[in-house]
């Protein structure tokens, strides 16, 4: 049974906890034994090392910092990345990443690329995984499954979507009452995420659909004042690229996004970054003819980060003009940060690989929506 040692001091470890072993097979590979170990019940803000392995098999040593306790004025800073891949603009981006003030990752989908080989060769996920670890060893890397992850091939028997990504990366959907690993949330600090699968079910009364509902009643903003959600495909896009693919969920979702205020939704799965202003069209109907994108100070923005490296080149075909509703769009590889500095004010930066780690190509102080609604109200 796997075991990892654990303490507040380097070498010591007075801890140990036990996980379990899962493998797959996919085609005509089968995985090594891939473990998994739940540490519960740490100090908020604290940090821990630990130890995987045994000495006689060349055990390693890690460290993280667990998170600051839920509160509206913690401060805290997210890196955001998309579509992300393991070529020379992946590891571009993750070298500037590391140099950034990150605490958490938001990945919004699109790994390891394993499915641009044949039969989806599933090593791509064995050296993604190796290639990541100068991060995901340190600091919590929070998945969302992109169309990359689907791994669905009938022709050869492979008839379970995401299997080798549930197998590889779990995530904490139990918590948050979700019957899937593809939907779920957590609290970190000052925020309440959403994560949502563009690739399963979500029609009215579907599993994703029930649990959303369910999920944004939860909320409480006055512990977690800031509301995200993640994506992959992204629900508006300028870019000729993937252009509407998510407008069934865009109709069937944003009035409960919009409803619940929340302040932010990431994408990826374009291969460029855009950032939108607040928007929202929830007016039309087939009657009225309202199907407008309208700019308004209380709905989402949106942000699309799916330029992390790839294996297939930069969606550079944006339409023209450029959108009323989008504020910012460029066609390079790079990152975002999120840095939310209490209940009202976060802001929100860009970094092309081309430049140095500490310019932003894009930034914007964002203000949170509840705020921003009494604001208005004030007015």
């Amino acid at each position: 049974m796997p075991k990892v040692r654990y303490g507040t001091v380097r070498g010591k470890y007075p801890s140990v906890v036990t996980g379990y072993t899962t493998q797959y097979t996919f085609h005509n590979y089968t995985s090594g034994f891939i473990h998994h170990v739940v540490i519960s019940d740490l100090e908020f803000n604290t940090k821990y090392f630990y130890k995987v392995g045994e000495e006689e098999e060349g055990a390693r040593e890690f460290f993280f910092t667990t998170p600051p306790a839920p509160g509206p004025d913690t401060p805290y800073a997210f890196g955001v990345i998309g579509d992300l891949g393991q070529t020379f603009d992946s590891a571009t981006t993750v070298e500037h990443y590391l140099k950034s003030y990150g605490q958490t990752v938001l990945f919004v989908g699109d790994l390891a690329y394993q499915d641009t080989y044949p039969f989806h060769y599933q090593v791509r996920f064995d050296t993604w995984s190796r290639f990541v670890e100068r991060s995901a060893a340190y600091q919590p890397w929070i998945w969302t499954t992109g169309n990359h992850e689907i791994d669905f091939l009938p022709h050869i028997g492979e008839i379970t979507p995401f299997k080798p990504f549930n197998h590889r990366f779990p995530t904490p959907h139990d918590a948050s009452s979700s019957s899937s690993p593809q939907w779920y949330a957590i609290k970190r600090g000052p925020v309440h995420i959403i994560v949502l699968s563009s690739y399963s079910a979500y029609g009215k009364y579907t599993p994703q659909y029930s649990w959303l509902v369910a999920e944004l009643k939860k909320v409480d903003r006055k512990v977690t004042p800031w509301l995200i959600v993640l994506v992959h495909s992204p629900w508006y896009n300028s870019n000729t690229h993937h252009y509407i693919e998510a407008e069934t969920m865009r109709v069937i979702f944003e009035p409960f996004i919009v409803a619940a205020k929340v302040d932010i939704v990431f994408a990826g799965h374009v291969h460029a970054y855009e950032r939108t202003f607040p928007v929202s069209n929830i007016k039309y109907n087939i009657t009225n003819g309202a199907c407008i994108p309208e700019v308004n100070p209380a709905s989402p923005t949106y942000i699309t980060v799916g330029d992390g490296g790839n294996i297939e080149g930069l969606a550079i075909g944006f339409s023209e003009p450029q959108p009323h509703y989008s504020a910012f769009r460029e066609s390079s590889f790079g990152f975002g940060l999120l840095d939310i500095k209490n209940r009202t004010t976060a802001t929100w930066t860009w970094h092309r690989n081309q430049d140095g780690e500490a310019v932003s190509a894009d930034s914007v102080i964002l203000h949170n929506k509840i705020y921003v609604e009494k604001d208005v109200m004030l007015w």
